[in-house]
């Protein structure tokens, strides 16, 4: 089905930003575990998943609009070199990501492509489950300390 020309530009955009996510997110992942956050590991590494199919569902819809997956593209990847700066970088790019969306949603809107503005609305909903999962990250350090918070996500914790 030829698509709206737009809206594959728009889908690229996006996509370019799932797939620096993932880079970000496994590289923040591979830390935590090697680290020993066994936790964070397991929360990072699940949400870079979730970026992998989000990645996937793009490419879909692009090729069924009959475009082309720009996959080479990547924006800056911001590696965080502690736990604090990788939570606040991840949740950085989910803020961004939720904006991109929000304005994706509306040119598919405008475009009369529901199939679209369906998958987005899918993709939307996840990454604000990313976003709250850092502000509670976040809050928790708050909360308790660095030091404590960074304790539970030890592998075997009993804290």
């Amino acid at each position: 089905m030829t698509g709206n020309e737009k809206i594959i530009g728009v889908l690229n955009k996006l996509l370019s930003d799932e797939l620096t996510a993932i880079n970000q997110y496994v590289v923040h992942a591979e830390m935590c575990s090697n680290w020993s956050y066994g936790k964070l590991h397991g929360a990072i590494h699940k949400q870079s998943m979730d970026e992998m199919h989000h990645a996937q569902w793009l490419i879909q819809r692009i090729i069924f609009l009959d475009g082309l997956p720009i996959v080479t593209k990547l924006n800056t990847v911001k590696i965080g070199k502690t736990i604090l700066e990788m939570i606040c970088n991840d949740q950085d790019a989910e803020i961004s990501a939720l904006q991109a969306y929000n304005s994706a949603i509306a040119a598919a809107h405008e475009a009369n492509d529901e199939g679209t503005v369906d998958l987005l609305t899918k993709i939307l909903v996840m990454e604000e489950g990313h976003i709250d999962w850092a502000e509670g990250q976040r809050a928790q350090i708050d909360q308790m300390g660095l030091s404590n918070y960074l304790a539970v996500q030890v592998n075997g914790s009993t804290v």
